[in-house]
């Protein structure tokens, strides 16, 4: 990875911020309107032409500003390398949500450098609200500096179960274990949990079933919130992780989430 300034990651967060509020407006034309054309993907999760159209835009956007650098969508794939500066791009993170009129839909879009996340920005465009991380510098939510709570004891804790169902599916003893972990748990979907953690607002969250465009966003975004991201055996992100992905707002929550996990 080569080094990046501070100041060049921080003029690189401002563009991408802006790149994806711009986009927004696009899911936003189609939220809890009809005519979407809803399609299947192979793993029977559900695409529109909102989605489509949500990554061109964003696509074309930093095709504008990085024509050099690589990107990886999730609707249309890699262009260009990887090996360098490239972008990731969820540009609808939970689209059974916004199928649903739900307004707990997000995009994602993360800048790496060598597949090293450094910059990561979560938008929810029906809250309007963005997240943005930058890796050794701040996190912010819409402009104001976050961090995550200072929580320790996982009795203690706010903890989120992302998918719980395919969690249930794989591993009904683990799920047994998550039902009972916390102060108070609840079963969710999607990005939005982990930035919350970001946001100091809860403490964990345990997801699986993951893809690099899922995760790799969030990376700066926790770190830089003074968190913890990474897989169920403690490793760090990366485009070859497994998609078993563990949040935590300190190390002796993630420390016992990961004995949770791992039996």
């Amino acid at each position: 990875m080569s080094d990046t300034a501070p100041s060049q990651l921080q003029h690189i967060a401002t563009i991408a911020a802006r790149i994806i509020e711009d986009a927004s407006a696009v899911p936003m034309r189609h939220f809890r309107k009809g005519g979407l054309g809803i399609e299947s993907k192979a793993d029977d999760s559900p695409v529109t032409v909102a989605d489509r159209a949500t990554e061109q835009a964003i696509r074309d956007a930093i095709k504008a500003e990085f024509p050099d650098h690589g990107v990886f969508g999730e609707e249309f794939g890699i262009s260009g390398s990887l090996e360098g500066p490239a972008w990731i791009i969820d540009p609808i993170d939970g689209t059974r949500f916004f199928l649903s009129g739900y307004p707990g839909f997000g995009m994602l879009l993360g800048h790496l450098d060598s597949g090293v996340p450094l910059v990561g920005v979560v938008r929810m465009p029906a809250l309007n609200e963005t997240f943005v991380g930058i890796r050794g510098g701040g996190a912010t939510l819409n402009g104001a500096p976050i961090t995550v709570r200072e929580t320790t004891a996982l009795n203690d804790a706010v903890v989120f179960v992302n998918e719980a169902e395919r969690t249930q599916a794989l591993d009904p003893a683990l799920f047994a274990r998550l039902c009972g972990v916390g102060h108070t748990r609840r079963m969710s979907y999607d990005c939005y949990p982990h930035a919350l953690v970001a946001a100091g607002q809860i403490d964990a969250v345990t997801d699986i079933g993951l893809e690099p465009y899922d995760f790799l966003p969030l990376t700066p975004l926790i770190e830089a919130a003074g968190g913890i991201i990474t897989d169920w055996n403690g490793a760090p992100l990366g485009l070859k992780s497994d998609g078993r992905v563990v949040t935590a707002a300190t190390p002796e929550l993630h420390a016992q989430l990961l004995d949770v996990l791992n039996g």
